[in-house]
């Protein structure tokens, strides 16, 4: 169970890092370019020392495809959050339709025929 888990947590954490690498700088777009790609950079470090592991660890009791559909579906909620708390934009129903489509994705994947 704790290996199962502990992927999870660390693609959690990775993602986090992630979306503030990729789209904290949209907050700050006076910001010279140069400085956000070193700090985007900077953040990213901290992603792959999350990422790496929980690849690792995770390889060892799911596929690659799923690992990815894991790391994508945690991508979408910690973007979902993101995108609402800290750019303060609007979750509108068409993200939810598409977000359930990639759910469905994920049966799909995980289902054991």
């Amino acid at each position: 169970m704790i290996r199962a888990i502990t992927p999870i947590i660390l693609l959690l954490i990775s993602n986090i890092f992630m979306t503030f690498a990729w789209y904290g700088h949209l907050k700050y777009r006076s910001a010279a370019l140069w400085i956000v790609v070193l700090s985007s950079w900077a953040i990213a470090f901290f992603e792959y020392c999350f990422q790496v592991p929980a690849n690792r660890i995770g390889y060892e009791t799911y596929s690659a495809a799923q690992l990815k559909t894991i790391q994508e579906v945690i991508t979408l909620v910690v973007f979902s959050f993101f995108s609402v708390f800290y750019l303060k934009e609007h979750f509108r129903w068409n993200y939810l339709v598409g977000f359930c489509f990639i759910i469905l994705a994920v049966f799909f994947i995980f289902k054991k025929w």
